[in-house]
C-alpha cells in the first residue's frame, strides 16, 4: 500500500491543528528518541 502525496499532507495539516506548529519540533523529538529506544530493544533480543 503506498501512501501519496495527497495523504501526507492531510496527515501534516491534521497535526498541525491538533498540536500546533510550536509542538511540532518538540513531538518529532520524542518519536525520534522511542524509534532509536524501539532499535536498542530489538537488537538486545537478537
Amino acid at each position: 500500500m503506498l501512501v501519496g502525496n495527497t495523504e501526507i499532507l492531510l496527515v501534516i495539516a491534521l497535526v498541525v491543528l491538533l498540536f500546533g506548529a510550536g509542538k511540532i519540533p518538540e513531538l518529532a523529538r520524542s518519536l525520534g528518541r522511542a524509534r532509536v529506544e524501539f532499535r536498542r530493544g530489538m537488537e538486545e533480543e537478537k
